[in-house]
């Protein structure tokens, strides 16, 4: 991984918590999730005409990471209306990238070195101390961390999709936005067909410009991780993207006045020992 693409990576890190800040930060989350994923309609289909179209191969991969995405959404959204951000964030960001690890290996053929593996489960480690430490002298809501685990499981299974899918593609930025225009139009509609009818406008109007922000911050996010995952390996972008726990984490502590505490910060040193022994494999 070059120094390139590991900026690249951190900065969809700061990105994507920052959108997900934004949708926690909406009360009704079907609210702030319908204008994100209206938003990354627009920006797709807006995108469009000046990318190259996907190659006909990479279709697949694309529809079925749609698919995927709709149902992490849901599941993003029952962790955050179940849980706190600072711990619903984490364990569904830092349980990934040891599946994707582990996909990438039996569906991309991407094993890791020595010094990438190293560094992936230091992250790990230290992603793990984040979203745990939360739970110290509190009963765990284990419906939150059971959704939270889930969503974990849906971002694993996307990331190892879109990887093979936009490597396919010839195009990242034509990808990007053919699969930000497909996979966020179901909840959208379903939230104004069935759950809002007329009133739609009148319950969204509040929140547009919060929601328009997030949209935006979601397509350049994931398109920098895109993009990424066509320059490096798998694991090592999944792992290195998820330094947004830290992000979402010191977000949690100064926005919801959530705890951050030492044991935080010793997980984040961990993270970027982490990600120096995966840049040391570039």
């Amino acid at each position: 991984m070059t120094p390139l693409v590991a900026g690249a990576v951190l900065a969809a890190a700061v990105t994507h918590a920052s959108w997900n800040a934004i949708a926690h930060r909406i009360t009704d989350k079907l609210v702030g999730f319908t204008l994100i994923l209206a938003g990354g309609v627009l920006i797709g289909l807006l995108l469009a005409p000046f990318t190259a179209f996907p190659a006909a191969r990479a279709w697949p991969y694309l529809l079925v990471s749609a698919a995927v995405h709709i149902v992490y959404v849901l599941l993003l959204m029952t962790s955050f209306r179940l849980g706190d951000f600072g711990q619903a964030y984490p364990i569904a960001r830092g349980s990934a990238p040891l599946v994707v690890t582990v996909f990438a290996a039996v569906f991309a053929h991407e094993v890791p070195g020595t010094w990438g593996a190293a560094g992936i489960v230091l992250c790990c480690t230290g992603l793990t101390g984040v979203a745990l430490w939360g739970l110290r002298g509190h009963r765990p809501q284990w419906a939150a961390i059971g959704a939270a685990l889930a969503t974990g499981l849906s971002i694993a299974s996307y990331t190892v999709i879109d990887g093979l899918g936009v490597r396919a593609s010839g195009s990242p930025l034509g990808y990007t936005g053919w699969l930000m225009a497909v996979q966020g139009v179901a909840i959208p509609a379903y939230a104004v067909c069935f759950r809002w009818g007329r009133a739609s406008v009148a319950v969204l109007r509040p929140f547009a410009a919060l929601g328009l922000l997030g949209a935006a911050l979601s397509v350049c996010a994931y398109g920098l991780v895109l993009w990424a995952q066509t320059r490096a390996e798998l694991a090592p972008v999944a792992a290195l993207r998820e330094s947004s726990i830290i992000v979402g984490a010191a977000i949690g502590a100064l926005f919801f006045k959530e705890r951050f505490g030492a044991p935080r910060i010793a997980a984040a040193g961990l993270l970027v020992v982490g990600i120096g022994l995966m840049l040391h494999t570039g």
